[in-house]
């Protein structure tokens, strides 16, 4: 989701999001970055009228457990979501704690892109620095939470375009 690959901070590509919705689980690890990228993000489902929810979580190592967790009890509930949305943000520190629960976040979320039948978005900041951080709020790297609501409508409808041409 790089500010680089301009296609992706357009509209081009969202169709077909009636009846979408989107989960949003969010760490409270680092929560002066992260409440923003979920302010971010509900900006832009709002301005697509997509239905979404919250759910936050201690930090990002717990991320991919939620986003199972909240497939597996929605299933047969008729509120299964389109999507899921996982933010958090990882700041390097002294030790290699920052890469065991960057790798544990990436794979878990990959993983869960592989299981589930929904997509589920990764947007977990992996910085050195609070300042880097905060460039990727809306400064010279993008708005990571809106890009990631972005991404989000784009697979939902990515994914109903798919299952339109193989019926």
């Amino acid at each position: 989701m790089s500010i680089h690959n301009q296609t992706l901070l357009n509209n081009a590509g969202i169709l077909q999001l009636e009846g979408a919705s989107v989960v949003i689980v969010y760490t409270e690890w680092n929560d002066f970055i992260v409440n923003e990228l979920v302010a971010g993000a509900e900006r832009t489902l709002d301005e697509y009228k997509i239905s979404h929810k919250k759910v936050i979580v201690p930090g990002s190592f717990e991320l991919p457990f939620a986003c199972k967790q909240i497939w597996e009890q929605s299933k047969g509930t008729g509120s299964q979501p389109s999507a899921i949305i996982a933010f958090g943000c990882v700041i390097r520190g002294e030790t290699p704690h920052f890469d065991y629960v960057c790798k544990a976040a990436t794979d878990g979320i990959l993983q869960l892109n592989l299981e589930l039948p929904v997509p589920v978005i990764f947007g977990v900041l992996t910085v050195n620095t609070t300042e880097q951080a905060t460039d990727r709020l809306g400064g010279a790297h993008g708005h990571k939470g809106e890009e990631g609501a972005l991404t989000a409508l784009k697979m939902i409808s990515f994914q109903r375009q798919l299952s339109k041409s193989y019926l």
